[in-house]
């Protein structure tokens, strides 16, 4: 019974329809002029899933859980299959493509196109691109050797071609067609078909006959005719095993021909007369589904014993296999099975899929060893192939008499041979040029950088480079004739830099136009050494770069003088420049599991010529591969990888790549992609252009750059604490290109480096309080070791005032830490104060975290005081040297501070400088809680012990603490206002303190009433607590009823009431009765050692009446201290 041909059904509106079916059979698949993609489930799916690829789309191909269209965009997609997701662009053309195939393994794709041109391009990376270019027309199909050594194609310039893949070559090309100048005035679509499995013949339609050629000769070897046909065939296709050949016509009629006998076996008409211009196969063979140019689907389905006439014409219709045991014995019932054995391919399907093997001599013998038999119908060895040799001996298992000994023929055992279980190695990534497209684009980029845009146009009509400057100052823009082919390019404020690969009669060159040279001759070419490639290159600050295939690094002058060369580690995969820095990336082995194996060498190039980086790994996501490498704005390394993460160095932290941005958490769709073209730290952006469903942007229209923020991905940015995190450590890494460029000898940008050290302390003292409000304060003092000493001391002020005692005793230990930091730094700094002052430029600011603490300006004034200071004041430095040993602070037990006193011999006077200390470091007692206050004057105490050992002499390298001098200056007093910033608010202090300064140093002032002995262990008291002792009575009286913390609490209220003026009287009074204790100690040792020490002691009080206004009346003034 011949097969049913089933009612067609409306598929796409009226134009081109192509179908196929998915690898299992499960689905047919038809796009149309709609620009859809539908999926049907059965002929009688009323609700099919559909894809929108395009306005329209011309042809598709589906393989492997991949589909690919050819849609009206010009472009070739892929989609995966069912769900329909876009995956990207396969290709693009400058017209649409016309028809698309996958190979046997669906690897790769071949694309015909309107621009006469054939791709193939693999599926995995679109990068990689082959172009047959040779047809003089326009192309109407291809298809793929199923030994992936060939593939054909067709042309409207009537002719059929067969290309070797590999060589991009023609093999031979047959004038076979009518010549046509477009797809839709073609007689004919002329799809070719390669026989699968042992891809023995291409079949070419041609008029109303299909001629087949032998693989390897090339010979016409025979032609497949009807009589029926009478109007050009339109479409072939092989079925699935390689014995039966469909074709439909212009008119029409399907017919199908068994290849071997080349006798019709199917004939069936389109009801309507329409022109079928598609044929596909079900992979078990059992149906043929078709499309007509009005958009219809049909069906013809009951392939399996239709054609068993084929074979034995004795046979009147269809039978089941079983029916034939009463008329032949065993042996004419295994003949005639063998001979049937296509016809029952649907059952067969599994095994006609393996038929590619080479080894098809293992299935030829039956477990029987009666080969005799398949002789006596097998007229010769060309009748039937290995695939229905296979067929048939499967069928065998039908038969109960026969199945026992075909099972193990079957499972025949493959010879045992080690098998690698391992990883497999990664195919490495091919060079490429940062910034620009892939060479295979007929339109592309061949450079966009911060300076401009290099394009490239290499079509039927020009072969030309355009150059484009964003900013026209540099230079106008230019035009060039590409004679030579070049591929590569990069671009400069100084030059343009072209290279071009070697052909069998020309090297590899070199193309420099150096456009900023003052001289007329802007222009030089470098040939390179015979077997010498360019892979990549790049420009920098009067010098050029080239990496070659021959693992060479050649380095030339921007005038095209050759300089150093030297050996590269591994092969190049692209390299940048910036400045006096080279970044080259290379291949340092061979990845596994998808990795690529990379390293990364950074090299300065200009006056110092050193290596930063040596051949270190690269590190890249999983399974990813590098997209972009480049310099920020500021000349910091930086790369991107395939899975969008941006990578930047971080110099202080041992030249480690820190992630800096994720631009696929910013796409939408799994297709879209941002192609990076710079970046810049300040301020912090990633410039790229957008990419919709493409990897690459096209040349035009003129792609919008689009601005992407950075983020760190620490951990819980969603938190306060880790957004202020985020911000912190992305403020420090994106600014550690200041004391890069101030240690390379650049000028800097001095407010924005003050600014962003602001930043990054207002974040720690968020932070800080946020601790606090957590009662964290072990991690309070944790993010105090990265404060500056001047915000330490803020941080101590808000601790007292949120009444964490323990945790402002700890932060005063590292404010004086820091205080000592900062000393051992000046004094290893002094010597050399003369070399900075004549190149402030080159001044690398003293740092302990990381940060500058002053200003270059500022040091240079303080320097020229203390040399006025060192003329002036040699008499006192003798009396100040000799009186060392008698100023100890009586109260530094309390405090803990592990700082002592230093004592400095006489014959280092006059070195010392005395107004290095910023005075908006002092700490605050100005609090209204007496235990804040406390502590904080320990630690101004504390302070205190060194003063005079800082300006008596400095050690050579002594951990010695230089606080302002005790001297009644006026000079000093200018220069303390100087580095606070803040004349008018320090006048006050001064004028109050100077007579308090001559009544203390008067020897007959009255000793406090209280014993010695007590005087020793009691600590000073402050103006609250001398202003509460006389005070206690009238609020107890008031209010009878408190205890004695709420008479505290309101004496507190009380005094913060009292006047500026009042509180600071109060505190001049405790003041002095502390200086008059210590005075009284200092007299009983001077009496005790037999030494004077009246006018020490005067000066020691003084000196300490001045010390102590500084903490209470400039603490607060720090907090906006913007120096």
């Amino acid at each position: 019974m011949p097969c049913e041909r089933k009612p067609m059904r409306y598929g796409h509106s009226e134009g081109h329809t192509e179908v196929c079916f998915d690898d299992k059979g499960k689905f047919i698949v038809t796009c149309g002029n709609d620009g859809d993609v539908r999926i049907w489930e059965s002929l009688d799916d009323d609700d099919p899933q559909f894809i929108t690829v395009g306005e329209k789309a011309y042809s598709l191909a589906l393989k492997n859980g991949k589909l690919v269209t050819a849609s009206s965009n010009n472009t070739v997609q892929i989609h995966t299959f069912p769900d329909g997701e876009p995956d990207g662009i396969l290709t693009r053309f400058t017209t649409n493509a016309t028809h698309v195939s996958f190979n046997r393994s669906g690897s790769k794709v071949a694309a015909g196109s309107s621009d006469f041109m054939v791709k193939v391009v693999e599926v995995s990376d679109s990068s990689q691109q082959k172009t047959l270019r040779g047809h003089e027309a326009p192309v109407l199909s291809v298809t793929f050797d199923p030994k992936d050594e060939f593939l054909a194609s067709a042309s409207c310039d009537g002719s059929v071609v067969v290309w070797n893949i590999e060589e991009q070559t023609q093999v031979i090309s047959w004038p076979l067609l009518q010549k046509s100048n477009d797809v839709s005035n073609a007689k004919s679509l002329c799809r070719l078909a390669w026989q699968p499995g042992t891809a023995k013949f291409l079949a070419v339609p041609v008029e109303t006959k299909v001629h087949l050629y032998e693989r390897g000769s090339w010979d016409h070897v025979s032609s497949l005719s009807d009589d029926l046909l009478t109007q050009p065939i339109n479409v072939v296709a092989w079925s699935p095993c390689g014995q039966f050949l469909a074709a439909a016509s212009v008119g029409g009629l399907m017919t199908v021909w068994d290849s071997s006998s080349k006798l019709c076996v199917e004939r069936h008409k389109h009801e309507k007369g329409f022109t079928v211009c598609s044929l596909a196969w079900h992979p078990s063979g059992s149906q043929i589904a078709y499309t007509d140019t009005e958009g219809c689907l049909g069906l013809l389905d009951g392939f399996s014993n239709s054609t068993s006439d084929t074979n034995d014409n004795k046979v009147p219709g269809k039978k089941a296999t079983q029916d034939y045991d009463d008329l032949f014995d065993d042996d004419d019932d295994r003949l005639m099975d063998e001979g049937l054995s296509d016809t029952n391919s649907p059952a067969k399907k599994p095994v006609a899929g393996n038929d590619d093997d080479d080894d098809d001599d293992d299935f030829l013998m039956p477990a029987t060893g009666r080969v005799r038999n398949r002789g006596a119908i097998l007229d010769d060895e060309n009748s039937l192939d290995t695939g229905s040799l296979k067929l048939g001996q499967d069928k065998f298992g039908d038969d109960d008499d026969t199945g026992s000994a075909i099972v193990p023929s079957a499972a025949l055992p493959v010879p045992l041979r080690p098998v690698y279980d391992g990883p497999l190695p990664t195919p490495p990534q091919k060079a490429f040029q940062p910034g620009s497209t892939p060479a295979h684009l007929t339109h592309r980029f061949m450079m966009w950088n911060s300076v401009g845009i290099v394009r490239g146009y290499n079509d039927e009509q020009d072969n030309a480079i355009d150059v484009e400057f964003h900013d026209s100052a540099v230079h106008h823009a230019m035009h060039l004739t590409n004679s030579l082919g070049h591929t590569i390019a990069d671009l400069s404020p100084e030059a343009v830099l072209l290279a071009c690969p070697s052909t069998d009669e020309l090297a590899s060159k070199l193309q420099c136009l150096h456009f900023s040279s003052w001289d007329t001759n802007k222009e030089w070419i470098v040939d390179l050494p015979k077997g010498e490639d360019v892979r990549a290159l790049c420009l920098g600050q009067g010098w050029a770069a080239v990496a070659t295939s021959g693992l060479m690094l050649r380095l030339f002058s921007i005038g095209g003088v050759q300089r150093e060369v030297f050996s590269l580690s591994g092969p190049v995969v692209c390299m940048v420049g910036h400045g006096e820095q080279l970044l080259i990336v290379f291949h340092r082995g061979t990845g596994f599991d998808g990795e690529q194996a990379l390293g990364v060498q950074l090299l300065e190039i200009g006056r110092k010529r050193r290596q930063i980086i040596n051949g270190t790994p690269l590190p890249l996501s999983n399974k990813s591969y590098l997209c972009w490498l480049g310099f920020s704005a500021e000349g910091t390394p930086c790369y991107v990888d395939s899975e969008g993460v941006v990578r930047i160095l971080n110099r202080s932290l041992g030249n480690t790549w820190t992630p800096v941005c994720n631009t696929r958490e910013t796409c939408k769709s799994k297709s879209d992609h941002y192609w990076v073209v710079g970046v810049h730290e300040n301020p912090q952006q990633l410039r790229c252009i957008p990419c919709k469903g493409s990897k690459y942007p096209p040349t035009l229209p003129r792609p919008a750059v689009a601005i992407l923020p950075f983020k760190l991905p620490l951990c819980q940015t969603s938190t306060e604490k880790g957004q202020m995190e985020e911000q912190f450590w992305r403020s420090v890494l994106f600014h550690n290109h200041y004391s890069f460029l101030s240690s390379s000898g650049y000028e800097i940008d001095e407010d924005g480096q003050s600014r962003s050290q602001k930043e990054q302390q207002e974040l720690l003292m968020k932070m800080f309080a946020l601790s606090c409000k957590l009662e964290r304060e072990f991690r309070c003092v944790e993010l105090a070791e990265l404060m500056t000493q001047n915000v330490v001391t803020l941080a101590i002020r808000y601790a007292s005032r949120s009444r964490r005692m323990a945790l402002a005793q700890r932060l005063s230990e590292i404010a004086l830490e820091k205080s000592n930091q900062i000393q051992e730094e000046e004094q290893e700094d002094e010597p050399e104060y003369s070399s900075i002052r004549k190149s402030p430029s080159g001044y690398g600011p003293s740092e302990v975290t990381g940060k500058s603490y002053g200003n270059v300006r500022c040091q240079e004034k303080v320097h020229e005081e203390e040399l006025e200071e060192q003329e002036e004041g040699h008499e006192l430095e003798a009396e100040e040297a000799a009186e060392v040993q008698k100023r100890l602070n009586p109260f530094a037990k309390e405090t803990g501070s592990p700082v002592k006193p230093s004592v400095t011999p006489a014959s280092k006077l006059g070195r010392a400088n005395p107004f290095k200390v910023s005075g908006s470091g002092k700490p605050s007692s100005a609090s209204g809680q007496p235990r804040a206050t406390n502590i904080l004057d320990n630690m101004t105490s504390n302070r205190k012990s060194t003063l005079v050992s800082g300006p008596a002499g400095k050690a050579a390298k002594g951990p010695v603490l230089k606080p302002l001098a005790p001297r009644a200056k006026t000079k000093t007093q200018s220069t303390l206002l100087q580095m606070t910033g803040t004349k008018t608010t320090n006048k006050k202090p001064r004028e109050n303190t100077e007579p308090t300064v001559v009544q203390q140093s008067q020897p007959d002032v009255p000793p406090p009433a209280e014993p010695a002995e007590n005087a020793e262990n009691k600590r000073p008291k402050t103006g609250f607590q001398l202003w509460l002792e006389e005070n206690r009575k009238n609020i107890v009286a008031d209010q009878p009823d408190l205890e004695e913390t709420d008479v505290i609490k309101e004496a507190m209220g009380r005094f913060r009431t009292l006047s500026a003026e009042e509180r600071l009287s109060w505190t001049e009074r405790a003041k002095g009765q502390t200086g008059d204790a210590a005075d009284l100690k200092k007299r009983k040792r001077a009496e005790a050692g037999g030494v004077d020490a009246e006018n020490g002691g005067a000066d020691e009080n003084s000196a300490k009446k001045k010390k102590a206004l500084d903490p209470s009346s400039k603490l607060s003034e720090f907090a906006f201290n913007k120096s």
